[in-house]
C-alpha cells in the first residue's frame, strides 16, 4: 500500500460525521472535526458575555458534537479516552488545515447542492495526493464532482459508512468515472486492515448496493403484507431470524431507522430510475406516507409500526393495526413453518424450513424472497460487479446471515427458479442460462476454495496472504486431531491452531480433552499453539446444561471431576514450554476468558466483549480465573509494602457484578489484558495476526514456566470486600443470594483466612476456587439461575 493515512479531517459534525471521527480515533488516527460557524449566540453563550467572534462560539457545533459522543449508546468509542484524538474546529478558520491531513471525509447533509459547495471549498486547499471522500448513502459521485479539477476528481470517491460506524462492518467504496483505480485499491486495503471494515466496491448508481437491495426488499415486504392482510407482528415474525435476518426484522428496523429517513432513501431510486417496473416497485406505499403525515416516524418520535406504553405491569409494546391505524396489543404469531424454522439451528436450515412449509407464513416468506432474489439477480453488473459483492453487502450492511444468492442456493436454485417461472415471475436471462449450462448453484466449494458465478463461469475468490481460513484448511486435510468439540489444525510455519466447534463453542469434556492432546502434539511436532475459531462468538463459557444436570442429580463427585479437569487443563496450558497465543473475538465469557488467561499472549479482536460472568448464574469462576488475576495483581506489585487491597477490590467488583468489557480496549482497563497483549481491528486478519505473534514468541523464546506464589490480602482483605458487599445489599443493589456469592468470592480472592501478605501457591488458590464453586452448585437459587439462563438466555436476579 503506497498510501499512508496518518491524520484525517471530517467535514460535518452531525451524527455520522462525529461517529466516523470516533471510529478513526478507535483506529488511532487523529482527526479534525469541522462544521459551519453559528450565525447567532446560544442562550448560555450570551450569559457568559461571549461574542460571535469567540472561538468557543465559532467551534460550537463541532465541540458540542464531540462532547455528546461519550453519552451515545451504544458507544462509538472503544474507550472514551480516544476522544482526545479529535480536534474540533470550523470551516472558516480551520479548513486550510486539511493541508496537514492525508484524507478528508465530507459528511454533511444529504443534499447534492450542499455537498458540491463543500467540495468546492475543500478544493481551495487541496494538495496533490490528498484523498477526498463523501459519506453518502446514495447521491451520485459523478454529479457531486462536477466542476472540480481533473486531479481532484482522480482523488475523489464515495465511502459510504453504515450507521453506527463502529459496529456496522460494511463500507461501500464508490469510485466516480474519473477516480484513480489505485486510490480505490489503497483505500480498500486501508479500510479493511486499519478500520476493520468489510469493503464492497459499488457502482455509482442510486443507493449503491446494500440500500438498493434492502430498500427494494422492504418495499416488497410491505406490498406482500398488504396483499395478504398480514399484521405487523406476523410480518416481523416471518422476516426476522426465521429468514436468517436480525431480530428487528422489517418493521421494527423501519422504526429504528426512521420512516421519514427510509422514505427519503426510497424516493432516491423512485426519482432516478427510468424503468417503469422499478419505479412502481419503489413508489412509497400509502401506509408510510400516512405514518409520516401523522408524525409517527418510528422510535425517535415514540411511535411508528410499534409503540411503547406504560401499563399496569410496566412498559409494554403495542403494534400498529394498519386497517384502523390504531395500536393494539402485540401478539406472538405461531404456525407450523415458523415452528420448524425456530427448531432449526443454522440460517440455511431455518430458511429451508420456513419456505418449505405449506401455511400462510411460508407463502408470505416466499413472496418476499422471490421478488428480492429476482431483483438482486437483475442488478448484478449494474450496482456491483458480482453476486459475491451483493451477498457481502447484505451480510455486512443489513446483518443478513445469507446474502440473496447464498439464500437462493440454500433453498435450491433450480427448483425455486422453476417455481418462479411456473408462477409467472420472470427469472433473469443470465440465471436461466446459468442453469441451462448445468449449474445447480451460484457458489461452488472444492478443496477449501470458494468460487462464484461470474459471466457464465465459476470464478475463484482470491485468497489473501494476510488471512487464514480454518474452514479452508480443514477441507484441505490439515486437521491433525479432532473430536466432537474441537480440532487441532496445522496452519503452517510450525504453528497449530486449536479450534472449538461445539454448540456455541461451550467448553465441555471434549474440548478440555482436545486441549490436553493439543499440548502434547505441539510439544512433539510444532513450535507454537494458537487458540482461535471462526464461530459467531469465541466462547460463551462452560457447558452449563451438563453442569446443571449433574448438580440437580447431586452427582458431586462428577461436578468436582469436571472442575478439576478444567483447572488441570488450564494449568497444563499455562506451564507449556512452547508459546500459546489466544485469539478471542466477539463474546468471550466465563470459561472462554479462563481459556485465554493462561496464554503467553492474547491477540484480541477490538470488538470483543470479555468478562468473568459466572456470578450471573450463581457461581464464581473456578477454571483458574480468580487465581490467574490474583497472581497478576501480586506480580504487578512486587514491593511487599505495596497495598494490594484497591486492586483486589476492583477485581472483586468486576467478577461479583459479572462485568463484561465493552471492547478489547475496555478489557485492558479492566485488567484482563496485559501490556504485551495485542488488539486487532480486522476479524478476517485475527488468526493470521495471532499466528505472527506465536512465531515471534517462538523465535524469541519464552521463560521456562514454573509455579508461582501469590501474595494475598488474607482475612483482613476479605473483611473489607465483605463489608463492601453488605453495603450494596443494605442499599438494595444486590440480593441475599448475591451477598452469599460475594462472600464466597471474597474468600477466594483474599486467599482464605491467612494473614495479610501471605504468599500462597497457585494450587492452593485453585483449591479455594473449586471448594467455593462446589458449595454454590448445591444452592437451590444457583440452580434456578442456571436453569433460567439456559431457558431465557439472560440472568435471573433471585
Amino acid at each position: 500500500m503506497a498510501l499512508r493515512i496518518r491524520k484525517a479531517a471530517v467535514i460535518g459534525s452531525g451524527v455520522m460525521g462525529a461517529s466516523i471521527a470516533a471510529h478513526l480515533a478507535n483506529a488511532g488516527i487523529p482527526s479534525l472535526l469541522l462544521d459551519i460557524v453559528p450565525d447567532s449566540l446560544a442562550d448560555g453563550e450570551e450569559a457568559q458575555g461571549l461574542t460571535l467572534g469567540d472561538p468557543a462560539v465559532r467551534n460550537r457545533l463541532a465541540t458540542g458534537a464531540l462532547s455528546r459522543l461519550p453519552s451515545v449508546h451504544p458507544s462509538p468509542f472503544y474507550d472514551d479516552a480516544f476522544a482526545s484524538l479529535i480536534e474540533p474546529g470550523n470551516l472558516e478558520d480551520d479548513l486550510h488545515r486539511i493541508r496537514e491531513v492525508d484524507w478528508v471525509i465530507e459528511a454533511v447533509v444529504e443534499k447534492l447542492s450542499v455537498k458540491r459547495d463543500v467540495l468546492q471549498q475543500i478544493e481551495r486547499f487541496w494538495r496533490a495526493g490528498l484523498v477526498v471522500s463523501s459519506n453518502t448513502s446514495g447521491i451520485s459521485i459523478r454529479e457531486m464532482a462536477e466542476g472540480r479539477s481533473e486531479p481532484f476528481k482522480a482523488h475523489f470517491l464515495g465511502m459510504h459508512f453504515f450507521n453506527p460506524p463502529r459496529y456496522m462492518k460494511l463500507l461501500e467504496l464508490v469510485p466516480g468515472d474519473k477516480t484513480d483505480p489505485a486510490i480505490v485499491s489503497d483505500m480498500a486495503e486501508f479500510a479493511e486492515r486499519v478500520l476493520g471494515k468489510g469493503v464492497v466496491v459499488a457502482k455509482d448508481t442510486p443507493n449503491f448496493v446494500a440500500n438498493r437491495i434492502g430498500t427494494y426488499g422492504l418495499l416488497a415486504t410491505l406490498q406482500a403484507m398488504k396483499a395478504g392482510g398480514f399484521t405487523v407482528d406476523e410480518v416481523d415474525a416471518v422476516t426476522g431470524p426465521a429468514l436468517g435476518r436480525p431480530k428487528s426484522a422489517t418493521l421494527r428496523t423501519l422504526d429504528l431507522v426512521g420512516i421519514d429517513t427510509f422514505l427519503h432513501v426510497a424516493n432516491n431510486v423512485f426519482g432516478k430510475t427510468g424503468d417503469p417496473a422499478e419505479k412502481a416497485a419503489f413508489e412509497p406505499p400509502g401506509i408510510l406516507k400516512e405514518l409520516v403525515a401523522r408524525g409517527w416516524i418510528g422510535e425517535k418520535s415514540g411511535a411508528g409500526f410499534y409503540k411503547k406504553v406504560k401499563g399496569a405491569q410496566g412498559s409494554e409494546i403495542l403494534s400498529l393495526d394498519p386497517c384502523t391505524m390504531t395500536y393494539v396489543q402485540a401478539a406472538k404469531p405461531s404456525g407450523a413453518s415458523l415452528d420448524a424454522a425456530a427448531a432449526a439451528r443454522r440460517a440455511k436450515e431455518k430458511t429451508k424450513a420456513l419456505l418449505g412449509g405449506k401455511d400462510r407464513y411460508a407463502e408470505l416468506a416466499w413472496q418476499i424472497v422471490k421478488q428480492t432474489l429476482v431483483y438482486s439477480a437483475e442488478k448484478v453488473g449494474e450496482i456491483a460487479g458480482s453476486v459475491d459483492d451483493i451477498d457481502k453487502a447484505m451480510r455486512w450492511g443489513f446483518n443478513w446471515e445469507l446474502g440473496p444468492f447464498e439464500l437462493w442456493d440454500a433453498i435450491g436454485l433450480v427448483r425455486s427458479a422453476a417455481r418462479m417461472e411456473a408462477e409467472g415471475t420472470a427469472v433473469p436471462a443470465w440465471v436461466k442460462d446459468w442453469i441451462a449450462s448445468g449449474h445447480t448453484s451460484f457458489y461452488r466449494r472444492e478443496e477449501g476454495r470458494m468460487a462464484y458465478a461470474y459471466r457464465g463461469a465459476y470464478r475463484e475468490l482470491e485468497e489473501r496472504q494476510d488471512t487464514i481460513s480454518l474452514r479452508a484448511l480443514k477441507e484441505r486435510g490439515r486437521v491433525v486431531r479432532t473430536n466432537a468439540g474441537a480440532s487441532l489444525i496445522d496452519i503452517g510455519d510450525g504453528v497449530a491452531a486449536l479450534e472449538f466447534h461445539s454448540r456455541s463453542n461451550a467448553i465441555g469434556g471434549d474440548i478440555l480433552t482436545m486441549i490436553g492432546e493439543s499440548v502434547e502434539e505441539v510439544r512433539r511436532n510444532y513450535d507454537a499453539l494458537v487458540i482461535a475459531n471462526e464461530g459467531r462468538n469465541f466462547c460463551v463459557g462452560a457447558n452449563l446444561m451438563l453442569l446443571l444436570m449433574e448438580a440437580q442429580d447431586e452427582e458431586w463427585d462428577e461436578v468436582e471431576a469436571i472442575i478439576r479437569l478444567f483447572q488441570d487443563t488450564m494449568t497444563k496450558l499455562k506451564r507449556f514450554e512452547k508459546p500459546v497465543v489466544a485469539a478471542p473475538h466477539r463474546m468471550a465469557l466465563g470459561g472462554g476468558v479462563e481459556v485465554c488467561l493462561p496464554a503467553d499472549e492474547i491477540t484480541m479482536l477490538a470488538e470483543t466483549y470479555f468478562g468473568l460472568v459466572e456470578a450471573g448464574v450463581g457461581l464464581i469462576p473456578a477454571g483458574g480465573g480468580c487465581k490467574e488475576l490474583a497472581l497478576r495483581i501480586s506480580q504487578a506489585n512486587p514491593d511487599p509494602e505495596a497495598d494490594l487491597q484497591p486492586h483486589v477490590n476492583r477485581l472483586f467488583l468486576n467478577i461479583g457484578t459479572a462485568k463484561v468489557s465493552a471492547s478489547a480496549h475496555d478489557a485492558k482497563k479492566l485488567g484482563y489484558l496485559r501490556a504485551n497483549d495485542r488488539i486487532v481491528m480486522s476479524q478476517e486478519r485475527l488468526i493470521y495476526e495471532a499466528k505472527l505473534s506465536a512465531l515471534r514468541l517462538a523465535q524469541a523464546g519464552i521463560p521456562a514456566p514454573v509455579p508461582q506464589r501469590i501474595r494475598v490480602v488474607g482475612a483482613e482483605g476479605k473483611a473489607v470486600m465483605k463489608l463492601g458487599a453488605r453495603g450494596m445489599h443494605t442499599s438494595g443493589y444486590i440480593s441475599d443470594h448475591d451477598l452469599l456469592i460475594a462472600g464466597k468470592l471474597a474468600h477466594v480472592l483474599a486467599g482464605g483466612d491467612v494473614p495479610a501478605g501471605t504468599h500462597v501457591t497457585e494450587q492452593y488458590m485453585l483449591d479455594l476456587e473449586r471448594e467455593a464453586f462446589l458449595s454454590l452448585c448445591g444452592e437451590p437459587k444457583t440452580q434456578q439461575r442456571m436453569q433460567h439462563m439456559l431457558a431465557k438466555g439472560k440472568a435471573l436476579r433471585n
